[in-house]
């Protein structure tokens, strides 16, 4: 990184590398990001009530999203692999929106940080809300998923206004 080119994934002459993390110190590390997704009445209804064909949606979201962070070096092309210490993926059902809020906790320690595994959890965990119940509703909208707050390593910690 440079003053000039503040983007950490090219190098001098512009192309896209894997930034070396080799001399950061292992330090504990925090991210946690957050998304919606809304539906018709009736189909939150079904989430709600654990009543959909395909079965437990939230149960089966709260996985995939874990799973997901674990996978996202494989994903995201630029992404270290790194060790994950604790995912936590936490539904709240938003009745008079018709709306399912996602919010993923991610946490290491290591050399870099875990913002794309928690950004990650959250779009594959609604991803996942989506593809279990679009039989009966394709017009669902995945909305706003955004890190909410990062902490550990050399730029501190940062949270969302």
């Amino acid at each position: 990184m440079s003053a000039d080119n503040p983007l950490t994934h090219f190098d001098a002459q512009g192309q896209a590398h894997m930034v070396d993390v080799g001399d950061k110190a292992h330090t504990a590390r925090v991210a946690r990001a957050a998304g919606s997704i809304t539906m018709l009445p009736a189909t939150f209804a079904l989430v709600r009530d654990g009543n959909a064909k395909k079965g437990d949606v939230l149960g089966v979201a709260r996985i995939a999203g874990i799973q997901a962070s674990k996978r996202t070096s494989d994903l995201i092309p630029l992404c270290h692999p790194i060790a994950l210490t604790k995912v936590s993926v936490d539904f709240s059902l938003d009745e008079a929106n018709n709306r399912v809020d996602c919010e993923v906790t991610a946490r290491t320690t290591g050399q870099t940080g875990v913002e794309m595994e928690a950004l990650t959890a959250v779009s594959v965990a609604l991803l996942t809300i989506y593809d279990m119940c679009k039989a009966v509703d394709r017009g669902m909208r995945i909305d706003g998923i955004h890190l909410l707050e990062k902490a550990g390593g050399k730029s501190g910690h940062w949270t969302a206004e």
